[in-house]
């Protein structure tokens, strides 16, 4: 699904590496010896997409933009996120011209920018050069009142071609949109396929949905059907064309959150950083091939693997989804859920749904299946209360190394090192800028040993609600694979 797209041309010439778009194609080689090992190069531009925020208009939304300082980068380059038009063609390009609404001024040093009320549009980000490894913007947003009240956060994601999220509803208490943006200079031709407890739903209104070039579209799930699913998975396969994709699940009496797309289907998942105080975690499953998949569900505690008493196992039919309330299961420690086939491995998709709180203060937030950390993920927008860094190793001990930014209005770096035991997860105490003043963000880098997964769950109480969001930390794709090549002329003889 996530893809680079590069273009190898022998001899001296440049190389362009663009996050979120597709395969790395090189000429057929008659002679020997003509590749060498592959060079890790920075990317040298970034795309990011960040969905329209709220409908409510006591909406208060913050965007955060970060880069990491990246060796082997140009030494210019630039960056800026804008709303996006709905126009086309020249008046499109007329609207670029806008103010940004965050333009970043060095790596290394977050920035930040604001929204208010109900119209705040979608927004499209691009960073070239320094700016591009490793980019990460942040949309947070706090409701004070009415469905979805509470803190709702979610990661600028690049465009791509196809999307699952286990864990959107079309209860009567839910109002769940899929926001599909679109960057291009073309239409992009849509289809949303919905997966009910009892297999796919009937619906033919979410087949080739077209959003328009430089736009976006919130779509509401209960339009394209009329059966209410308390639990269902919605899978966005793009027909044509690129968009960025989220879930926006608001909840009458539970709040709300953004349902961030879950990892590409596998036979193994990790769902990292569970809050220690979660009252309430419901897992969501499911496998869209033709066989069912049986699973073995286990947290990974401070102390090690253990199974949740009653969940041993979980039983996934083939095209249908499934869902088992763990209620309490972290029992006030540090927790991520695990869970790997039983027998033969079947690829499913799967995510969390967590509530803090009890009675009328309780907020929602959601956990997708994530891929490990890699070489490195960020998280912005932290503050020096509030912020909670989760580390799990379910397959080994690994050595993580943990750096704090300068703040957004000044204050000086800071790293720490941490080891994380086998099959145990950590809240580790991360570091805090020096001096800081404003928000800073967190980079997470394995320095040795096994395969790290993360989040990071920020926490707000308002008016007795204790609010929250959770991000989860895949790598942030900064660099990428340039197989180095040689002239070979024996490929003009043919």
């Amino acid at each position: 699904m996530k893809r680079t797209t590069l273009s190898l041309i022998a001899g001296a010439t440049a190389l362009a590496a663009v996050t979120g778009l597709a395969a790395l194609t090189s000429p057929d080689a008659a002679g020997t010896d003509t590749a060498k090992a592959a060079a890790e190069l920075p990317v040298e531009r970034t795309s990011l997409l960040c969905p329209a925020p709220s409908t409510s208009d006591l909406a208060e939304t913050s965007y955060t933009s970060f880069t990491p300082v990246t060796k082997g980068t140009d030494s210019d380059g630039a960056a800026e996120l804008q709303s996006t038009g709905e126009e086309s063609g020249s008046e499109a390009k007329d609207k670029k011209a806008d103010k940004p609404v965050l333009e970043p001024k060095d790596p290394g040093t977050p920035v930040t920018g604001d929204a208010s009320g109900a119209d705040s549009p979608a927004l499209v980000g691009t960073a070239e050069g320094k700016f591009a490894p490793g980019w990460t913007v942040q949309e947070n947003t706090e409701v004070a009142a009415g469905t979805g009240r509470g803190l709702q956060g979610v990661n600028c994601s690049a465009p791509d071609t196809e999307f699952w999220f286990p864990g959107a509803s079309t209860a009567a208490d839910r109002t769940d949109y899929v926001h599909l943006t679109n960057p291009d200079d073309s239409a992009a031709v849509v289809d949303i396929e919905l997966y009910g407890k009892d297999g796919a739903l009937e619906s033919t209104v979410g087949e080739g949905i077209t959003v328009q070039p430089h736009s976006s579209e919130p779509v509401l799930l209960s339009t394209l059907t009329d059966d209410e699913q308390t639990n269902m998975t919605v899978h966005v396969n793009v027909r044509s064309g690129r968009v960025a994709a989220a879930v926006q699940a608001l909840d009458d009496k539970l709040g709300g959150d953004w349902l961030a797309a879950t990892t590409d289907p596998a036979g193994s998942l990790v769902l990292p950083g569970i809050p220690k105080d979660a009252t309430a975690v419901r897992l969501i499953a499911f496998t869209p091939g033709d066989a069912d998949a049986d699973l073995k569900v286990r947290l990974a505690s401070p102390s090690g693997l253990i199974t949740p008493a009653g969940n041993e196992t979980l039983h996934v039919k083939a095209g249908m989804t499934t869902a088992v309330d763990l209620g309490d299961v972290t029992r006030g420690e540090a927790g991520s859920l695990v869970l790997t086939p039983t027998d033969r491995a079947t690829p499913v998709v799967a995510a969390l749904r967590v509530v803090r709180g009890k009675g009328d203060k309780q907020e929602t937030a959601f956990i997708p299946a994530t891929k490990p950390v890699g070489t490195r993920a960020t998280a912005v927008d932290n503050s020096a209360k509030g912020s909670t860094l989760s580390l799990t190793a379910p397959t080994g001990t690994a050595k993580v190394k943990v750096t704090a930014s300068a703040g957004s209005g000044g204050g000086t770096a800071v790293s720490k090192t941490y080891t994380i035991k086998s099959g145990t997860t950590q809240d580790v105490e991360a570091p805090v800028p020096t001096g800081l003043k404003g928000t800073y963000a967190l980079t997470v880098e394995p320095v040795s040993g096994a395969p790290v997964y993360a989040s990071r769950t920020l926490t707000k109480t308002a008016n007795g609600v204790p609010a929250f969001t959770v991000q989860t930390l895949p790598d942030d794709r900064g660099m990428v694979s340039v197989p180095e090549a040689d002239e070979d002329l024996a490929v003009l003889q043919k």
